[in-house]
């Protein structure tokens, strides 16, 4: 398995050796200020009657907060995960191709954070960081299990598939929202594919090990994986206030009980529970 583990790292590697920084491949003059962000099967109060008729110019500029508020929470993995991987450098000189890759991590996630606060920037809209939640669980797991455990890298593997399912729809609507929005939400993806496929080797490389452990997993687990899916897809009040909504808390109330939410989330997760019940280890979001 040592053996596989580091004939795939070698081709991660090799994939990422041709490296060209997300800032100056986006075309920001083009950033379209009045249009979707999100397609409109994407936005979490999609389907409730009296949200679709709200005028078209307020349903745009919550997809707009919507979409900052997806990218805030991918800047905040990419943080934590950052801060691992640096830390993590120190005891892997006697494995120059794993250090090299988390060398390619490194800097792939960097420069999708870059491009995330670019995009805030340039946006114009007024940013409340109280709006923003951070999961605290999943934060401190993230920040504090072991980085060789099954523990941590359940964790990477929950962190970046289930943003990487929301890429992955909002781009099946590329005729719906700004091209801008498209081509950053494209090179995201196109890392993260490598991202995931390390996740997933290196977690199986660590699970045999957890043996009698793997039980206690679980209600971490389905706790960890519950923040998750709350903090991508469903927004707190103070954004549908800063999105112009009176009556944010209502909204919110809203969004947790919309049957067409719901459902866009099952089919974004369904993928992931596979996986992770695949491994021995079944969780749930609701």
């Amino acid at each position: 398995m040592v053996a596989e583990a580091s004939a795939l790292t070698e081709q991660l590697n090799r994939s990422s050796n041709p490296y060209r920084d997300p800032l100056a491949r986006i075309d920001w003059q083009d950033l379209d200020l009045e249009g979707w962000w999100l397609p409109q099967a994407a936005v979490s109060l999609h389907g409730i009657p009296a949200y679709e008729r709200l005028p078209e110019a307020r349903r745009i500029r919550l997809s707009q907060y919507e979409f900052i508020n997806f990218i805030e929470k991918a800047l905040w993995l990419e943080g934590i995960f950052m801060e691992r991987i640096s830390r993590a450098l120190g005891n892997s000189l006697g494995q120059p191709s794993e250090t090299l890759y988390r060398l390619h991590e490194l800097r792939e996630e960097a420069g999708h954070s870059l491009m995330f606060v670019e995009l805030i920037r340039r946006s114009g809209l007024p940013i409340e960081p109280s709006a923003f939640t951070r999961p605290r669980l999943a934060t401190w797991v993230g920040r504090h299990a072991p980085y060789r455990s099954a523990a941590f890298w359940i964790a990477v593997l929950i962190g970046e598939q289930v943003p990487d399912r929301m890429n992955r729809t909002i781009r099946k609507h590329r005729g719906e929202i700004a091209d801008t929005i498209y081509d950053i939400i494209t090179l995201h993806a196109i890392d993260e594919a490598r991202h995931i496929v390390h996740a997933r080797e290196t977690l199986d490389l660590h699970l045999p090990s957890a043996g009698r452990l793997a039980p206690l997993y679980r209600p971490l687990l389905n706790r960890v994986f519950r923040q998750f899916v709350e903090a991508f897809y469903f927004p707190s009040p103070a954004l549908y206030r800063l999105a112009g909504l009176e009556q944010p808390e209502a909204w919110a109330r809203r969004a947790h009980a919309n049957p067409v939410r719901i459902d866009f989330v099952d089919e974004c997760v369904a993928s992931t529970l596979r996986q992770l019940a695949d491994k021995g280890l079944p969780v749930n979001w609701r």
